[in-house]
Protein backbone atom coordinates (compact mmCIF):
# COMPACT_ATOMS: atom_id res chain seq x y z
CA UNK A 1 0.00 0.00 0.00
CA UNK A 2 2.95 2.23 0.90
CA UNK A 3 4.78 1.73 -2.60
CA UNK A 4 1.08 2.15 -4.80
CA UNK A 5 0.58 5.27 -2.41
CA UNK A 6 3.73 6.85 -3.10
CA UNK A 7 3.21 6.55 -6.76
CA UNK A 8 -0.31 7.61 -6.85
CA UNK A 9 1.24 10.95 -5.14
CA UNK A 10 3.97 11.64 -8.16
CA UNK A 11 0.69 10.92 -10.24
CA UNK A 12 -0.73 13.34 -8.54
CA UNK A 13 1.92 16.07 -8.49
CA UNK A 14 2.71 15.38 -12.67
CA UNK A 15 -1.16 16.22 -13.14
CA UNK A 16 -1.44 19.68 -11.12
CA UNK A 17 2.24 20.26 -12.43
CA UNK A 18 -0.01 19.40 -16.58
CA UNK A 19 -2.72 21.50 -15.19
CA UNK A 20 -0.15 24.86 -14.35
CA UNK A 21 1.48 24.33 -18.23
CA UNK A 22 -2.19 23.71 -19.51
CA UNK A 23 -3.50 26.78 -17.59
CA UNK A 24 -0.52 29.11 -18.16
CA UNK A 25 0.76 27.36 -21.30
CA UNK A 26 4.91 26.20 -22.19
CA UNK A 27 6.08 28.95 -21.09
CA UNK A 28 6.15 27.21 -17.72
CA UNK A 29 8.59 25.13 -18.94
CA UNK A 30 12.30 25.95 -19.79
CA UNK A 31 11.63 24.87 -23.74
CA UNK A 32 12.50 27.78 -25.55
CA UNK A 33 13.08 28.55 -29.47
CA UNK A 34 16.21 26.74 -29.05
CA UNK A 35 15.59 23.59 -27.47
CA UNK A 36 12.04 22.52 -28.47
CA UNK A 37 11.84 19.36 -27.79
CA UNK A 38 13.11 18.54 -24.04
CA UNK A 39 12.91 16.17 -21.27
CA UNK A 40 8.89 15.39 -22.70
CA UNK A 41 10.36 13.50 -25.76
CA UNK A 42 13.36 12.14 -24.02
CA UNK A 43 11.07 10.34 -21.96
CA UNK A 44 8.71 9.75 -24.89
CA UNK A 45 11.83 8.25 -26.66
CA UNK A 46 12.70 6.38 -23.58
CA UNK A 47 9.23 4.70 -23.26
CA UNK A 48 8.76 3.61 -26.82
CA UNK A 49 12.23 1.78 -26.25
CA UNK A 50 11.20 -0.11 -23.12
CA UNK A 51 8.18 -1.32 -24.89
CA UNK A 52 9.94 -3.09 -27.13
CA UNK A 53 10.56 -5.62 -24.40
CA UNK A 54 7.63 -6.82 -25.21
CA UNK A 55 8.26 -8.15 -29.03
CA UNK A 56 11.71 -9.33 -27.72
CA UNK A 57 10.03 -11.87 -24.81
CA UNK A 58 6.93 -12.27 -26.15
CA UNK A 59 6.96 -13.12 -29.84
CA UNK A 60 10.63 -14.20 -30.28
CA UNK A 61 10.86 -16.55 -27.38
CA UNK A 62 7.56 -18.04 -28.47
CA UNK A 63 8.15 -18.77 -31.99
CA UNK A 64 11.51 -19.84 -31.04
CA UNK A 65 9.94 -22.30 -29.10
CA UNK A 66 12.17 -21.21 -25.72
CA UNK A 67 10.29 -22.26 -22.95
CA UNK A 68 12.16 -21.39 -20.42
CA UNK A 69 11.03 -17.55 -20.97
CA UNK A 70 7.30 -18.53 -19.94
CA UNK A 71 7.50 -17.09 -16.42
CA UNK A 72 8.99 -13.97 -18.14
CA UNK A 73 5.78 -13.43 -21.31
CA UNK A 74 3.32 -11.63 -19.03
CA UNK A 75 6.17 -9.59 -17.30
CA UNK A 76 7.58 -8.47 -20.92
CA UNK A 77 3.97 -7.48 -22.03
CA UNK A 78 2.56 -5.34 -19.02
CA UNK A 79 5.65 -3.60 -19.41
CA UNK A 80 5.50 -3.19 -22.72
CA UNK A 81 1.16 -2.35 -22.45
CA UNK A 82 2.60 0.67 -19.73
CA UNK A 83 5.21 2.10 -21.53
CA UNK A 84 3.41 2.01 -24.90
CA UNK A 85 0.50 3.84 -22.82
CA UNK A 86 2.87 6.44 -21.39
CA UNK A 87 4.68 7.16 -24.76
CA UNK A 88 1.52 8.55 -26.55
CA UNK A 89 0.44 10.87 -23.02
CA UNK A 90 3.75 12.19 -23.05
CA UNK A 91 3.87 13.34 -26.60
CA UNK A 92 0.20 14.99 -26.21
CA UNK A 93 1.82 16.53 -23.17
CA UNK A 94 4.64 18.05 -25.24
CA UNK A 95 1.82 19.45 -27.88
CA UNK A 96 1.16 21.90 -24.84
CA UNK A 97 -2.64 21.98 -26.36
CA UNK A 98 -4.33 18.50 -26.66
CA UNK A 99 -6.67 19.65 -29.25
CA UNK A 100 -3.89 20.07 -31.60
CA UNK A 101 -4.27 15.70 -31.84
CA UNK A 102 -7.53 16.68 -33.44
CA UNK A 103 -5.08 18.19 -36.71
CA UNK A 104 -3.20 15.15 -37.03
CA UNK A 105 -6.50 13.18 -37.93
CA UNK A 106 -7.73 16.17 -39.85
CA UNK A 107 -4.74 17.13 -41.69
CA UNK A 108 -2.47 14.27 -41.22
CA UNK A 109 0.14 13.98 -44.19
CA UNK A 110 1.39 10.58 -45.32
CA UNK A 111 4.45 12.48 -45.84
CA UNK A 112 5.18 13.26 -42.26
CA UNK A 113 7.23 10.63 -40.23
CA UNK A 114 4.75 11.91 -37.61
CA UNK A 115 1.44 10.14 -39.03
CA UNK A 116 3.66 6.96 -39.37
CA UNK A 117 4.88 7.19 -35.58
CA UNK A 118 1.14 7.39 -34.61
CA UNK A 119 0.16 4.56 -37.05
CA UNK A 120 2.48 2.80 -35.77
CA UNK A 121 2.07 3.35 -32.12
CA UNK A 122 -1.58 2.71 -32.22
CA UNK A 123 -0.92 -0.50 -33.90
CA UNK A 124 1.78 -1.77 -31.49
CA UNK A 125 -0.66 -0.75 -28.46
CA UNK A 126 -3.22 -2.66 -29.69
CA UNK A 127 -1.55 -5.53 -30.55
CA UNK A 128 0.56 -6.25 -27.12
CA UNK A 129 -2.84 -5.56 -25.31
CA UNK A 130 -4.29 -8.48 -27.37
CA UNK A 131 -1.20 -10.32 -26.47
CA UNK A 132 -1.06 -9.63 -23.10
CA UNK A 133 -4.91 -10.58 -22.71
CA UNK A 134 -5.42 -13.95 -24.92
CA UNK A 135 -2.98 -16.03 -23.34
CA UNK A 136 -4.79 -14.76 -20.00
CA UNK A 137 -8.03 -16.34 -20.59
CA UNK A 138 -7.26 -19.82 -19.14
CA UNK A 139 -5.97 -18.22 -16.31
CA UNK A 140 -9.07 -16.16 -15.73
CA UNK A 141 -11.08 -19.10 -16.06
CA UNK A 142 -8.92 -20.72 -12.97
CA UNK A 143 -9.93 -17.40 -11.29
CA UNK A 144 -13.49 -17.51 -12.09
CA UNK A 145 -13.88 -20.79 -10.45
CA UNK A 146 -12.03 -19.90 -6.98
CA UNK A 147 -14.88 -19.07 -4.67
CA UNK A 148 -13.18 -16.79 -2.06
CA UNK A 149 -12.33 -13.84 -3.96
CA UNK A 150 -13.01 -10.47 -2.50
CA UNK A 151 -13.89 -7.61 -3.21
CA UNK A 152 -16.73 -8.70 -4.87
CA UNK A 153 -16.09 -6.24 -8.12
CA UNK A 154 -12.89 -8.14 -8.30
CA UNK A 155 -14.88 -11.27 -9.14
CA UNK A 156 -17.38 -9.59 -11.45
CA UNK A 157 -14.31 -8.29 -13.36
CA UNK A 158 -13.02 -11.69 -13.92
CA UNK A 159 -16.50 -13.19 -15.47
CA UNK A 160 -16.45 -9.37 -17.38
CA UNK A 161 -13.13 -9.91 -19.28
CA UNK A 162 -13.04 -14.02 -18.81
CA UNK A 163 -16.49 -15.13 -18.38
CA UNK A 164 -16.72 -16.60 -22.06
CA UNK A 165 -13.81 -18.62 -21.74
CA UNK A 166 -15.15 -22.36 -21.09
CA UNK A 167 -11.42 -23.91 -22.35
CA UNK A 168 -12.98 -26.09 -25.16
CA UNK A 169 -10.67 -27.26 -27.78
CA UNK A 170 -12.20 -25.13 -30.55
CA UNK A 171 -11.39 -21.95 -28.09
CA UNK A 172 -8.02 -23.34 -27.23
CA UNK A 173 -7.05 -23.70 -31.19
CA UNK A 174 -8.31 -20.46 -31.74
CA UNK A 175 -5.81 -18.99 -28.38
CA UNK A 176 -3.17 -20.42 -30.10
CA UNK A 177 -3.58 -19.36 -33.77
CA UNK A 178 -4.52 -16.14 -32.43
CA UNK A 179 -1.75 -15.89 -30.39
CA UNK A 180 0.86 -16.94 -32.81
CA UNK A 181 -0.61 -14.87 -35.90
CA UNK A 182 0.23 -11.66 -33.65
CA UNK A 183 3.31 -13.05 -32.47
CA UNK A 184 3.91 -12.45 -36.34
CA UNK A 185 2.89 -9.62 -36.49
CA UNK A 186 4.30 -7.69 -33.52
CA UNK A 187 7.76 -8.31 -34.48
CA UNK A 188 7.48 -5.95 -37.63
CA UNK A 189 5.35 -3.84 -36.27
CA UNK A 190 7.69 -3.23 -32.87
CA UNK A 191 10.88 -2.70 -35.65
CA UNK A 192 8.87 -0.31 -37.66
CA UNK A 193 7.53 1.93 -34.38
CA UNK A 194 11.88 2.08 -33.18
CA UNK A 195 12.80 2.87 -36.74
CA UNK A 196 9.71 5.36 -37.36
CA UNK A 197 10.61 7.07 -34.17
CA UNK A 198 14.12 7.15 -34.80
CA UNK A 199 13.43 8.52 -38.39
CA UNK A 200 11.56 11.64 -36.46
CA UNK A 201 15.29 12.86 -36.13
CA UNK A 202 17.18 11.47 -38.60
CA UNK A 203 15.26 12.98 -41.54
CA UNK A 204 15.93 16.61 -39.82
CA UNK A 205 19.09 18.24 -41.57
CA UNK A 206 21.04 18.56 -37.96
CA UNK A 207 24.17 17.56 -36.27
CA UNK A 208 23.59 13.98 -34.31
CA UNK A 209 20.69 13.72 -35.83
CA UNK A 210 21.80 13.24 -39.58
CA UNK A 211 22.60 9.87 -39.41
CA UNK A 212 21.80 6.90 -41.81
CA UNK A 213 22.46 4.85 -38.77
CA UNK A 214 19.66 5.62 -36.25
CA UNK A 215 17.56 2.72 -37.14
CA UNK A 216 19.91 0.00 -36.10
CA UNK A 217 20.91 2.41 -33.43
CA UNK A 218 17.35 3.13 -31.99
CA UNK A 219 16.46 -0.79 -32.03
CA UNK A 220 19.58 -2.20 -30.60
CA UNK A 221 18.91 0.37 -27.41
CA UNK A 222 15.82 -0.76 -27.00
CA UNK A 223 16.17 -4.37 -27.25
CA UNK A 224 18.71 -3.43 -24.05
CA UNK A 225 16.97 -1.47 -21.65
CA UNK A 226 13.64 -3.78 -22.14
CA UNK A 227 15.76 -6.36 -21.19
CA UNK A 228 16.68 -4.93 -18.62
CA UNK A 229 13.48 -3.91 -17.05
CA UNK A 230 12.43 -7.08 -17.51
CA UNK A 231 15.65 -7.89 -15.04
CA UNK A 232 14.63 -5.96 -12.61
CA UNK A 233 10.66 -6.39 -12.44
CA UNK A 234 11.49 -10.26 -12.15
CA UNK A 235 13.70 -9.63 -9.20
CA UNK A 236 11.15 -7.53 -7.30
CA UNK A 237 8.22 -10.10 -8.36
CA UNK A 238 10.58 -13.18 -7.52
CA UNK A 239 11.38 -11.19 -4.49
CA UNK A 240 7.92 -9.89 -3.10
CA UNK A 241 5.23 -12.52 -4.04
CA UNK A 242 8.16 -15.29 -3.40
CA UNK A 243 8.27 -16.70 -6.89
CA UNK A 244 11.43 -18.61 -6.58
CA UNK A 245 10.04 -21.91 -7.93
CA UNK A 246 8.84 -20.04 -10.89
CA UNK A 247 11.59 -17.13 -11.66
CA UNK A 248 15.23 -19.53 -10.79
CA UNK A 249 18.26 -18.48 -11.03
CA UNK A 250 18.71 -20.10 -14.49
CA UNK A 251 16.16 -17.27 -15.63
CA UNK A 252 18.72 -14.75 -14.31
CA UNK A 253 21.37 -16.51 -16.12
CA UNK A 254 19.96 -16.63 -19.17
CA UNK A 255 18.38 -13.03 -19.08
CA UNK A 256 22.03 -12.18 -18.04
CA UNK A 257 24.15 -13.86 -21.15
CA UNK A 258 21.15 -11.95 -23.28
CA UNK A 259 22.09 -8.95 -21.93
CA UNK A 260 25.45 -9.76 -22.77
CA UNK A 261 24.58 -9.75 -26.57
CA UNK A 262 22.38 -6.65 -26.30
CA UNK A 263 25.07 -4.35 -24.86
CA UNK A 264 27.61 -5.45 -27.15
CA UNK A 265 24.94 -5.01 -30.27
CA UNK A 266 24.25 -1.70 -28.95
CA UNK A 267 28.03 -0.88 -28.58
CA UNK A 268 28.79 -1.31 -32.06
CA UNK A 269 25.89 1.15 -32.93
CA UNK A 270 26.94 3.65 -30.82
CA UNK A 271 30.68 3.37 -32.03
CA UNK A 272 29.37 3.81 -35.81
CA UNK A 273 27.31 6.33 -34.53
CA UNK A 274 30.14 8.49 -33.02
CA UNK A 275 32.85 7.28 -35.16
CA UNK A 276 32.09 8.27 -38.77
CA UNK A 277 31.18 11.59 -37.68
CA UNK A 278 34.14 12.03 -35.79
CA UNK A 279 36.26 10.82 -38.27
CA UNK A 280 35.04 13.51 -40.76
CA UNK A 281 34.41 16.04 -38.32
CA UNK A 282 32.39 18.53 -39.99
CA UNK A 283 32.55 21.89 -38.68
CA UNK A 284 28.39 21.63 -36.83
CA UNK A 285 29.40 17.56 -35.63
CA UNK A 286 32.65 18.67 -33.99
CA UNK A 287 31.09 21.04 -31.96
CA UNK A 288 28.37 18.44 -31.14
CA UNK A 289 30.86 16.14 -30.39
CA UNK A 290 33.12 18.19 -28.58
CA UNK A 291 30.31 19.00 -26.02
CA UNK A 292 29.41 15.10 -26.15
CA UNK A 293 33.00 13.54 -25.37
CA UNK A 294 34.26 16.99 -23.16
CA UNK A 295 32.24 19.18 -22.99
CA UNK A 296 28.92 20.58 -21.08
CA UNK A 297 26.94 16.81 -21.07
CA UNK A 298 30.01 14.73 -21.16
CA UNK A 299 29.54 13.79 -17.26
CA UNK A 300 25.95 12.33 -18.13
CA UNK A 301 27.55 10.77 -21.62
CA UNK A 302 30.06 8.96 -20.45
CA UNK A 303 27.85 7.54 -17.32
CA UNK A 304 25.33 6.77 -20.06
CA UNK A 305 28.39 4.62 -21.92
CA UNK A 306 29.92 3.08 -19.32
CA UNK A 307 27.42 2.62 -16.32
CA UNK A 308 24.95 1.80 -19.06
CA UNK A 309 26.83 -0.72 -21.50
CA UNK A 310 30.68 -0.74 -20.57
CA UNK A 311 30.18 -2.65 -16.79
CA UNK A 312 27.11 -4.61 -16.84
CA UNK A 313 28.94 -6.25 -20.19
CA UNK A 314 31.82 -7.00 -17.50
CA UNK A 315 30.06 -8.07 -14.53
CA UNK A 316 27.65 -10.53 -16.23
CA UNK A 317 30.58 -12.17 -18.05
CA UNK A 318 31.07 -13.37 -14.58
CA UNK A 319 28.87 -16.50 -13.40
CA UNK A 320 28.31 -14.97 -10.17
CA UNK A 321 27.48 -11.68 -11.98
CA UNK A 322 24.09 -13.50 -12.79
CA UNK A 323 22.81 -14.06 -9.94
CA UNK A 324 19.76 -12.35 -8.83
CA UNK A 325 21.28 -9.45 -6.70
CA UNK A 326 23.61 -8.58 -9.12
CA UNK A 327 21.31 -8.87 -12.03
CA UNK A 328 18.82 -6.52 -10.19
CA UNK A 329 21.93 -4.08 -9.88
CA UNK A 330 22.99 -4.09 -13.43
CA UNK A 331 19.29 -4.01 -14.94
CA UNK A 332 18.87 -0.56 -12.85
CA UNK A 333 22.16 0.21 -14.35
CA UNK A 334 20.86 -0.51 -17.83
CA UNK A 335 17.94 1.37 -17.48
CA UNK A 336 18.71 4.84 -15.92
CA UNK A 337 21.57 4.74 -18.77
CA UNK A 338 19.03 4.31 -20.88
CA UNK A 339 17.40 7.03 -20.34
CA UNK A 340 20.20 9.62 -19.75
CA UNK A 341 20.93 8.37 -23.05
CA UNK A 342 17.32 9.45 -24.46
CA UNK A 343 17.88 12.65 -23.00
CA UNK A 344 21.45 13.05 -24.54
CA UNK A 345 19.88 12.35 -28.33
CA UNK A 346 17.37 14.66 -28.01
CA UNK A 347 18.92 17.85 -26.06
CA UNK A 348 22.69 18.75 -27.42
CA UNK A 349 21.85 18.41 -30.84
CA UNK A 350 18.75 21.10 -30.30
CA UNK A 351 21.50 23.60 -28.27
CA UNK A 352 23.21 23.49 -31.74
CA UNK A 353 21.12 24.39 -34.74
CA UNK A 354 22.80 25.28 -38.49
CA UNK A 355 21.24 28.67 -38.28
CA UNK A 356 21.83 30.09 -34.99
CA UNK A 357 19.44 33.10 -33.53
CA UNK A 358 21.39 36.62 -33.29
CA UNK A 359 20.86 38.18 -30.17
CA UNK A 360 18.90 35.72 -28.27
CA UNK A 361 19.11 35.42 -24.63
CA UNK A 362 21.64 33.55 -23.01
CA UNK A 363 18.87 31.01 -21.27
CA UNK A 364 17.98 30.15 -24.63
CA UNK A 365 22.01 28.29 -25.12
CA UNK A 366 20.99 26.25 -22.04
CA UNK A 367 18.17 23.97 -20.86
CA UNK A 368 17.78 22.67 -17.87
CA UNK A 369 13.80 21.06 -16.86
CA UNK A 370 11.85 23.59 -15.21
CA UNK A 371 9.74 21.59 -11.71
CA UNK A 372 7.00 21.37 -14.15
CA UNK A 373 8.58 19.01 -16.21
CA UNK A 374 10.33 17.14 -13.75
CA UNK A 375 6.94 16.80 -12.33
CA UNK A 376 5.49 15.66 -15.46
CA UNK A 377 7.92 13.75 -16.45
CA UNK A 378 8.15 11.30 -12.90
CA UNK A 379 4.59 11.45 -13.11
CA UNK A 380 4.45 9.62 -16.50
CA UNK A 381 7.31 7.40 -15.35
CA UNK A 382 5.10 6.76 -11.84
CA UNK A 383 1.64 5.99 -13.96
CA UNK A 384 3.18 3.20 -15.95
CA UNK A 385 4.70 1.78 -12.67
CA UNK A 386 1.15 2.15 -11.07
CA UNK A 387 -0.35 0.01 -14.07
CA UNK A 388 1.94 -2.35 -13.83
CA UNK A 389 1.53 -2.37 -9.63
CA UNK A 390 -2.35 -3.09 -10.14
CA UNK A 391 -2.12 -5.24 -12.80
CA UNK A 392 -0.09 -7.53 -10.74
CA UNK A 393 -2.59 -7.42 -7.86
CA UNK A 394 -5.43 -8.41 -10.10
CA UNK A 395 -3.97 -10.99 -12.11
CA UNK A 396 -1.11 -12.96 -12.40
CA UNK A 397 1.88 -12.42 -13.15
CA UNK A 398 3.03 -15.69 -13.78
CA UNK A 399 0.85 -17.49 -16.72
CA UNK A 400 -0.60 -20.69 -14.58
CA UNK A 401 -2.01 -22.83 -17.15
CA UNK A 402 0.96 -22.28 -19.41
CA UNK A 403 3.15 -23.26 -16.54
CA UNK A 404 0.50 -26.20 -15.84
CA UNK A 405 0.96 -27.19 -19.33
CA UNK A 406 4.77 -27.14 -19.68
CA UNK A 407 5.51 -28.66 -16.42
CA UNK A 408 2.70 -32.18 -17.29
CA UNK A 409 4.55 -32.51 -20.68
CA UNK A 410 8.50 -32.25 -18.90
CA UNK A 411 6.78 -35.15 -16.61
CA UNK A 412 5.32 -37.12 -19.42
CA UNK A 413 8.26 -36.63 -21.37
CA UNK A 414 10.39 -38.27 -18.28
Amino acid sequence: MIWTGILILFCLIGVYAYYRQLSKGLVVTNMRDYVSWGIYISNFVFFVAISLVGSLITAIFRLANIHWSTPLTRIAEIIAVSAITFASIIIIVDMGRPERLVNLVAHGRLQSPITWDVIVIGTYFFISLLLLYIPMLPDLKILNEQKNIKPGWIKRGYKFWGGFWKGTKEQSKISRRSIIILSIMIIPVAFCIHTVTSWLFATTYRPGWDSTNFGAYFVSGAFLVGAGAVIIAMYVFRKYYHLEKYITEKHFDRMGKALVLLAFLYLYFNINEYLVPAFKMKKPEEAHLTQLFAGEFAPLFWFAIIVGMVIPVIVLLFKKGRKPLPMFVIGIMVVVGAWFKRYLIVTPTLLHPFLPMQDVPQSYKHYFPSWEEWAIAIGTLAGALLIITIFVRLFPIIPIQETITEQNEKNEGK
